[in-house]
């Protein structure tokens, strides 16, 4: 249910920043969220719908990017993107990690119109 505070708040942002450069209406909103956010973009979609509603968001096409979850390990020193399945250095098998993405959540970019 965090999905919803979270479409909240992505409204929260985009609709005042949109508004004070002039736009009329939003028509697309570009999210960035990581794999391990625990952030679920379907459930973003199906909140956005009511959440817009009456703004000038309403309408608008909410675009994902998928961040994947990048480690750095720390027993070879190497970087690699892993699978939330396996998560172990796919170079040397270490456990020993620093993650270096996939945990955020952003709005990207807008797309509005004046």
């Amino acid at each position: 249910m965090h999905e919803l505070a979270i479409t909240e708040g992505i409204l929260r942002t985009t609709v005042p920043a949109a508004e004070a450069q002039g736009a009329r209406k939003i028509l697309e909103i570009r999210l960035k969220i990581g794999e391990l956010s625990g952030v679920f973009p379907e459930y973003i979609r199906e909140y956005f719908t009511a959440a817009s509603a009456g703004t000038i968001a309403e309408g608008a096409k909410l675009v994902v990017e998928t961040i994947p979850v990048r480690i750095r390990c720390r027993t070879c020193l190497g970087e690699s993107v892993i699978s939330r399945k396996k998560i172990c250095c796919p170079v040397c098998g270490g456990t020993d990690l620093a993650l270096v993405s996939g945990r955020e959540y952003f709005v990207d970019s807008l797309e509005v119109e004046s």
